[in-house]
């Protein structure tokens, strides 16, 4: 099983074009914090990106920068520009035109594409939303990103029968191609985040079994033997890499899928027990209860009012 493509797929994180924006002289915005994660995607020229705390950081031409969902940053022209707040009816305007936001002073010397990545908000399992710091790539790390990014520009350049499908597709392509680049070449920034967690071998075959057998009745016994690894190892692994224990990870996750399942179809509380790993309906509604605080039939009916 792809486990990445699996959690990106139940956690809902589908992307959008934001705005994009065209440059020169001296230039820089403080952007509101927006609720998905937004991905910076340098076409053009440089750009820094600017979060409070943190060192500024420079994004070439081919590059790009993941910021967690909910973080207020900025971007500018320079590592020590003076930035002034985000004009967001000129924004809308532009994306409501099809056209790029002026920023600076003509002519334009760097061109952003802003991405925006939301995730379901009835999905816990934290895939975009526990990152610490932002993630960067740059180009010469994935010539890759670089040839997907250069293809949405001239998509979106030259808009043409069947545009919005395209560049619906390639938003989540550079998703996946950004995440697959990062983990490759940034070993040492992912711990503590589900995205890293993909880069422990022992982590990562466990989240398979779950993903591909949600219905099976796992412990952390079981899932260690699946594993070729001990009990304490897996466990230690998991604290490590997830902050949890396997059993808690398997609870969530299974939560996850009965949620988007009661939100989303009408199968029978009965059958969603079942296909989620829960031996009868009685045991599922109580564990439940205890991660979302209601019965899952009054879940179902909230979500639907």
């Amino acid at each position: 099983m792809d486990v990445l493509a699996e959690a990106l797929r139940v956690s809902g994180a589908r992307g959008a074009l934001g705005v994009r924006l065209k440059a020169g002289g001296t230039w820089g915005q403080w952007l509101d914090s927006y609720p998905g994660a937004a991905l910076h995607v340098v076409s053009r020229g440089t750009m820094w990106l600017h979060v409070t705390g943190e060192k500024p950081l420079e994004v070439q031409a081919g590059g790009a920068v993941l910021v967690a969902p909910g973080t207020a940053h900025g971007i500018a022209g320079g590592s020590s520009v003076t930035m002034g707040t985000c004009d967001q009816k000129a924004a809308v305007q532009a994306i409501a035109d099809g056209k790029a936001l002026q920023l600076g002073s003509a002519p334009a010397q760097t061109e952003v594409i802003v991405l925006h990545y939301e995730q379901d908000p009835e999905v816990s399992t934290p895939v975009l939303t526990s990152l610490a710091r932002p993630m960067h790539v740059a180009a010469r790390e994935n010539a890759q990103l670089k040839r997907t990014v250069e293809l949405l520009t001239a998509e979106l350049a030259q808009p043409q029968i069947g545009t919005t499908a395209a560049v619906n597709s390639i938003v989540d392509l550079l998703l996946v191609q950004f995440v697959r680049a990062w983990l490759d070449r940034h070993p040492e920034e992912q711990s503590g985040s589900w995205l890293g967690a993909m880069r422990d071998p022992v982590v990562r075959d466990a989240l398979a079994c779950v993903h591909t057998q949600p219905e099976h009745p796992w412990t952390t016994e079981t899932l260690a033997a699946a594993t070729s690894v001990s009990r304490a190892t897996l466990s230690r692994h998991f604290r490590s890499a997830l902050g949890q224990t396997p059993g808690a990870y398997v609870t969530q996750w299974r939560m996850d899928l009965a949620a988007v399942r009661l939100r989303d179809t009408d199968e029978p509380v009965e059958s969603i027990s079942g296909a989620v790993g829960y031996g009868s309906p009685h045991t599922f509604s109580r564990a439940f209860r205890r991660a979302r605080g209601m019965a899952p039939g009054e879940y179902r009916s909230r979500l639907r009012k």
